[in-house]
């Protein structure tokens, strides 16, 4: 039946065009670059993929599901996410993941599972090697797109701004230093080049003519993007990775000792030739490196961009925390939110909500002080914190269960004899190399996610991987699967029968629904389209020429609390701005839609502590200018600022913040109790010690400006010769405050 053709093409193509395009996919018109396209585009392949699978099912009367040896720990981590969703902190988030990410959702997990055994189901071993092709075809692309960026010349710039340079990217995004390509960041792009690396080595292995140099220097050109990535948790799983596919390679005896021996050294000093002529992400190798011998000068470890401390934890050069220390910090906080909710965690991908309430005071102390963590780091972390000991338990189960069984698969026969057929390395052989890189290629992402967290193509990969090398190694049983026939006809007349009404009824449903997730998903992201660029101009202050597109996003996707929140605050300015031109009555009316907005997203994701933040800031733009009910506004925006306190407790700008407005609404001894609080939080906050010394001041003169208590002009005067003492020693603001108060 041509019907079954057709759907076995459309699999077969979808997961090539998968694999290819995940890598390279990005746009500049959505609020995210990178991930949200990503995993929207692996959203609609899968929506086809499944779609075509479900109507072969249809054509041939049967449903067919392989099962595989990960079938068990697969459901259990599926049921562990249901569960984490159902009782999580915030359902929405749990469905979709954390905005601008959605890797990690409930929905991604289940998209990854559906191809998993999509992928068993319907694709054959020549189907496999296919893929591994496009894998190494997709990843040059994506290397070649981020080379050139580390000499200045980024092919993203010219796309975005029609000039090849690196001009398009902020400070925060430094491609010179630390190329990311097309993925978004260098430690993405130096996961996905530890992957390729060990699969590269494995098709130069296989070749017994000149195409063995095109994989040679494919391997050492992914390489030299590996260190331009700059990234020591790649470079890491790289060399894991590596020692682990030459280990196995030299015990199963799969190449004549002395090929093995040549080709083992020409990779591996070409791989240290090569650290040693451009340098190594590794701090202690790159003293030994050309760049540092020759005074040239290079950034050897990983820093995070930000400005900071007088008093922080260690920094790399100018006041920039190591992320290893930022890390230990975060890492403590996942696992003190864990154990608020141990077994089923608190939420699918709410770590954004879960760690501000556990948040170590010390991370105050690094340069990423003030950063949103919406990730742990860490994958494993994640997991637990989110998911609990059942999420990260069966999450392990499926790691772990599969190393056992491919371990036991590669180390089962040692010797592999008669490795050549009249000249080629015959198909055994081929099959154990390619098991052998996927597996090491694997074992990279496990490294890889423990210094850091999954993305869209290091997720796909980490699901498909364990079905390649099932079939690869023959694994997976041909009749063992979950199987259920309504009225199939046998193999010669499944092909020549025609369809029934019946048929054609539930492939037309199938269609329909296929479509519809489809326009939801480019709706979607039209939405975003919007929402980004309402987004842009509001943080440029074009309130009035954001408000249309913000509206647009709301209207489109009602139910995404991430665009209501942003139009309240939208709104809030632009009422503010009508109430300073005397137009009252507009201005009250955009003030109320404001509001009402706010308190929809509040009231529906209570424990979202961003969503809190912007509550106190609407309400602080409308009380500047709304004079009549300013001290209602204060009130409210106090109330605000109290819950998100409740919520991130430990964070020092809440604090400064709480403080600040306690002062503000005349409460000045719980201003200074908060401030005096927040400075213990964080030693070397220069605003809060300004503030704590302002308040003292003020509450020590009446509206005269005398003095009514000494002690708290001492105090206010104390707390200035600290700030000019340990934390900003030429600040000229406060030495002249400072010499006017002595004055009093």
């Amino acid at each position: 039946m041509k019907l079954i053709t057709y759907c076995n093409r459309v699999i077969e193509y979808s997961f090539y065009s998968l694999l290819f395009l995940v890598p390279l996919v990005f746009s500049g018109a959505t609020s995210e670059l990178f991930e949200f396209n990503k995993m929207w585009l692996a959203f609609g392949v899968t929506a086809i993929i499944v779609a075509a699978w479900a109507t072969k099912m249809v054509a041939e009367k049967k449903i067919y599901i392989q099962k595989t040896p990960l079938d068990i720990p697969i459901m259990l981590f599926l049921l562990s996410q249901i569960i984490s969703t159902m009782i999580s902190l915030d359902p929405h988030v749990s469905w979709w993941g954390y905005y601008s990410r959605f890797n990690g959702g409930l929905l991604s997990t289940i998209t990854y599972i559906a191809l998993y055994y999509a992928f068993v189901t319907n694709l054959n071993l020549k189907q496999v090697k296919n893929m591994i092709r496009v894998t190494l075809v997709s990843g040059l692309l994506t290397a070649l797109w981020g080379f050139p960026a580390h000499f200045g010349y980024d092919p993203t710039c010219l796309m975005f701004r029609g000039t090849l340079d690196t001009a398009c990217w902020t400070e925060a995004f430094q491609p010179t230093i630390r190329t990311f390509s097309t993925l978004g960041q260098p430690a993405w792009f130096a996961a996905y080049l530890a992957l390729l690396i060990p699969i590269a080595m494995a098709y130069a292995l296989k070749q017994t003519s000149a195409k063995v140099w095109i994989f040679i220097g494919l391997a050492i050109f992914f390489y030299v993007n590996l260190i331009f990535a700059n990234t020591r948790a790649g470079f890491i799983a790289f060399w894991v990775g590596n020692a682990l596919f030459w280990a196995v390679i030299f015990y199963k005896n799969l190449f004549p000792r002395q090929n093995f021996i040549r080709a083992f050294a020409f990779f591996n000093i070409a791989f240290v030739l090569s650290s040693f002529v451009l340098g190594s992400p590794m701090g202690p190798l790159s003293k030994f490196a050309l760049p540092a011998l020759t005074n040239q000068p290079v950034v050897s470890d990983e820093v995070t961009p930000s400005g900071a401390a007088a008093q922080p934890a260690p920094t790399l050069g100018t006041g920039i925390t190591d992320s290893g220390d930022i890390r230990l910090y975060v890492w403590e906080g996942a696992i003190n939110a864990w154990k608020s909710s141990p077994l089923f965690g608190t939420g699918v991908e709410t770590f954004a909500f879960a760690y501000y309430k556990h948040k170590v005071p010390g991370h105050n102390l690094t340069s990423e002080w003030d950063f949103l963590y919406n990730k742990a780091h860490n994958e494993y972390l994640n997991y637990l914190t989110t998911t609990g000991l059942f999420g990260l338990g069966t999450y392990l189960a499926i790691i772990g269960f599969f190393s056992f069984l491919t371990g036991r698969h590669l180390l089962k026969i040692r010797r592999t004899e008669d490795r050549k057929i009249d000249g080629a390395i015959n198909e055994t052989v081929i099959s154990q190399l390619f098991i052998i890189s996927l597996f090491a290629a694997f074992v990279t992402i496990l490294i890889t996610n423990f210094f850091g967290f999954s993305v869209v193509i290091m997720n796909l990969y980490l699901f498909l991987i364990p079905a390649f090398i099932f079939m690869l190694g023959g694994m997976l049983k041909e009749n063992h699967a979950l199987s259920y026939s309504f009225g199939a006809e046998s193999e010669s007349k499944k092909h020549h029968a025609s369809l029934n009404a019946y048929q054609w009824t539930i492939i037309t449903v199938i269609a329909v629904v296929a479509g519809w997730q489809l326009v939801q998903l480019l709706t979607y992201r039209g939405a975003d389209v919007a929402y980004a660029l309402g987004s842009n101009l509001d943080k440029t202050g074009e309130f009035q020429a954001a408000y249309p597109q913000l509206v647009q996003a709301v209207e489109t996707i009602p139910s995404e609390p991430v665009y209501k929140d942003e139009l309240a605050i939208n709104l809030a300015a632009i009422s503010a701005g009508l109430y300073s031109q005397g137009d009252a009555t507009n201005a009250a009316q955009l003030a109320a839609n404001a509001i009402a907005l706010n308190t929809e997203v509040v009231t529906n994701h209570p424990n979202n502590v961003v969503y809190w933040k912007n509550r106190v800031r609407l309400f602080y733009t409308l009380s500047a200018t709304d004079g009549a009910n300013a001290q209602q506004y204060l009130a409210e925006a106090l109330r605000s600022i109290n819950k998100a306190r409740e919520l991130a407790p430990t964070d020092a700008k809440v604090a400064y913040n709480q403080g600040i407005l306690y002062g503000q609404t005349g409460d000045l001894d719980k201003a200074t109790a908060l401030l005096d609080a927040t400075v213990k939080l964080k030693p070397d906050y220069r605003d809060a010690y300004i503030a704590l010394g302002l308040f003292y001041r003020q509450a020590s003169v009446d509206a005269d400006n005398k003095v009514i208590s000494p002690e708290k002009l001492q105090k206010a005067i104390a707390t200035y010769e600290f700030i000019l003492e340990k934390v900003s020693p030429n600040d000229e603001e406060v030495r002249k405050s400072l010499a006017d108060w002595k004055q009093l």
